[in-house]
């Protein structure tokens, strides 16, 4: 093969390399985020049925019928 032709290859190589690596790395932060979040809003459901549950209402809000039905 061309000497020319194989430099080529290996620096087209190494910017695919570095576009991998790039996106494992957006991907594993993106990973993380989802986590927290995930983790936030189950204690923000727990939250508020704790603070319906402390309510006197009879039936949880969740599981109440929109006024206008």
């Amino acid at each position: 093969m061309d000497e020319t032709r194989i430099d080529a290859l290996e620096e087209q190589l190494a910017h695919l390399q570095r576009v991998v690596d790039d996106l494992s790395e957006v991907i594993a932060r993106q990973s993380a985020e989802i986590d927290r979040q995930t983790r936030r809003v189950a204690m923000l459901m727990e939250r508020e049925a704790e603070r319906e549950a402390e309510t006197a209402s009879s039936v949880p809000l969740a599981d109440q019928t929109p006024p206008h039905w």
